[in-house]
Order: C-alpha cells, then structure tokens, then sequence
C-alpha cells in the first residue's frame, strides 16, 4: 500500500457487533469517502474473481452451493473454528483487498478516506492511516446485537465473539474511541466531534444539493439528523399511514441510509431513502407527494442520488419500487430496466438485491459504471 497525496485516512475496527458500519455511514453523511474492506473480501472470492480459485484449491470443492459460489457461510464455519484455516484464507484475500482499496482511494474525489476492516490493525492497511478509530461495546451488548439483529442463537454469537482478537487491545492502539453504548443521537454526537477535529467546517456537504432555477421547479437538499422529525412525519404523511416511524427510528436509519427531501416553495413534497453498500446504490424509499407531477419529482430526486452514487464510485443502482408505479415511464427515461435479482448477473449486484428488496415490490436497475472493481477475470 502507498498512502495518497493529499488524503487523509481515518482506519475504522472493532469487533463484530460494535457498530462500525454505522460509524462509517455517519462519516459519509459529514462528507468522507468510505470503504467497506471486509465487503470487499467477499468480492475477492466471487465466481471468477482472482480470490475464487485459490479458495477452491485451497478449502476444497465443497465449500462451493449448487451454481458454482462460494459458500460463505460454510467457509466461515470453517475458518472461524479454525485458526490456521483463518490464515490460509487471509493469505489468499488481504492483497486482492489492499488492491482494490488503493485503487478506490486513488479515485476518490473526497479529501477524507475512511477504511472500515475488522482486521485493520492486522493488516498493511494500517500503515496507509492518519488515525485508528475504534468502536467499543461490551461483550454482553455485542451478543444481544447479534442475537436481536442477526438472528443468531446466543451460542452462536457467543462463539462468534470470542473467535476475534481482544477487544482491549484494539482500544489501546486507537487513537480514537466511540463507546457505542447509548442513543444513537449519542453515537452520532461522538462521531461529529471526533469529525470536527479532523474537518473544523462542520457541514462538509452541501446541505442544499439542488437549487430551484425557476417558481415552479423543484429543490433538494440533503436530509440531517436534525431533519429525524421533518423525515418521520414526511413519511407517515406520504405512505398514507403504512409507515408511522418515530423520531429515534430516523435517528437509527441515519445508521445505514441517507436521505434526500424535495421541496416546492419551500415546502417538502417528496423524498428519497437509499444506501452504497458495497458499490451498489440500493433506493428503498421513494415517496412523492401525490399534488405534484411524479415523473419531474422523480426524475429530479434520482438524478441527485445518481450524482451522489457516482461520487461514492457505485457500480449499480438498485431502485425498489411499488407494482403501481414500476410501468411509469420515467424510469425508461432514466435507463432503469425490470429485472429479478437472479438476473443481474454479478454477485455483489444480487446478494445487494436480496439483502434490500422490501416485500411487494419490483426491482429496477441501472449499471452507473462498466468498470468494476475486483471485476471477474
């Protein structure tokens, strides 16, 4: 690895269970470029993938489902029980990951870098970081997260607790630490102080991403924690009820998605929910106001998602909506195809639709880029 110019990298760990995906999430909402390496680990070992056969020779044709994948699951039972067998398969995907995130960092157009890896302290990663950041929770917290979370059995996630490194020692070598073991609205106080200290401008990115040019025209400006209520309430009110969240259930989605509200004469009439998880953009929620011209909303709302996905380097864009509105003509404007997630063809591009698709609905997508990262060879 080579440190790059002009960047500054924050090293994201902690064990399982700790919250560093959410830590993340809040980086990118302030306005740094973020990298998930353990996703990345498992783009090294898709079907033709460099990582794929070295795993095979290595682990045996048995870790392999029915079309030909890699098994994750069976391959972490194996390698979580199994210290050499860990090694083995580290020694296998460590440098396909160090590559790709040189490559990602070398690209990014965001002055802060952010590298989240349950094995950061581990790796040569480490040695391209200004500053560690570790997040810590007890271990009685991490079970119950994955028991709640996960649906893991308390057995289960106790083994998975203790086949990682010791907590203690990650802290130690931290330079920063975020005990997430409150609110979120307390984890995400931690995390914009810490932020400060590294960006003093405390909003990185425009909160107003898109100026009306003319009366009748649509603004959008991106969603902040301080926006939870306007979003809850935007939501109840759009979803005609289905959905009624609270103030902390926003708060705790700023966890994993962002949010774009559209507004007409300063009021808002229109949002966007949606995620990059792995270079993949995933739009869960589109809800429009139904006084409005939906196709102009939802062109005006997709296009900024689009912009902001490209600056996160995602690869596709996975667009979640209802069966009444999948035959708009908008989205054959705005390139988005019908397709089931078996049909997307690439892994990670079908493991991220299983993952988001909510029930009910159809999925739409959209290839942003041809170039792939760990693309199969």
């Amino acid at each position: 690895m080579s440190n790059w110019p002009g960047k500054y990298v924050i090293g994201l760990t902690g064990n399982i269970a700790t919250g560093k995906s959410v830590v993340r999430k809040m980086l990118e909402h302030l306005g740094a470029y973020t990298i998930d390496a353990d996703a990345l680990t498992h783009r090294a070992i898709a079907k033709g993938a460099p990582g794929y056969q070295p795993v095979v020779d290595t682990f045996g044709k048995w870790v392999l489902d029915s079309i030909g994948q890699i098994d994750r699951e069976k391959l972490g039972n194996v390698v979580f029980n199994d210290p050499d067998a860990l090694k083995n398969l580290e020694a296998i995907v460590h440098p396909l990951v160090e590559q790709a995130v040189d490559m990602l960092a070398k690209r990014a157009s965001q002055r802060v870098i952010v590298i989240e890896a349950i094995k950061l302290l581990e790796s040569k990663l480490k040695d391209a970081c200004d500053t560690v950041w570790v997040t810590d929770a007890s271990v009685d917290l991490q079970i119950s997260r994955l028991v709640r979370k996960r649906n893991m059995s308390k057995q289960e996630a106790e083994t998975r607790v203790k086949a990682q490194g010791p907590q203690d020692e990650k802290v130690n070598a931290a330079t920063v630490v975020i005990r997430n073991i409150g609110s979120y609205d307390d984890l995400w106080k931690q995390v914009s102080a810490a932020w400060k200290v590294i960006e003093p401008r405390a909003d990185s990115v425009p909160v107003i991403v898109k100026k009306a040019t003319k009366a009748d025209d649509f603004s959008v400006q991106r969603g902040r924690p301080k926006d939870s209520r306007t979003i809850a309430d935007l939501l109840g009110k759009l979803s005609n009820g289905k959905q009624k969240p609270e103030n902390d259930d926003i708060m705790a989605a700023f966890g994993e998605k962002a949010f774009l509200l559209l507004t007409l004469d300063d009021r808002a009439i229109g949002l966007a929910a949606w995620q990059v998880e792995n270079l993949v953009t995933r739009t869960t929620d589109l809800y429009i106001d139904p006084g409005v011209d939906f196709e102009q909303a939802a062109q005006t709302l997709l296009t900024e998602v689009e912009k902001a996905s490209n600056d996160l380097q995602s690869e596709a864009a996975l667009l979640f909506v209802k069966p009444a509105l999948a035959n708009q003509s908008v989205w054959t404007q705005l390139e988005y195809q019908k397709r089931s997630p078996k049909e997307l063809g690439v892994q990670a591009w079908q493991d991220a639709a299983i993952e988001s698709m909510p029930p009910d609905t159809v999925l739409l997508f959209k290839q942003l880029r041809k170039d792939r990262i760990l693309r199969p060879i």
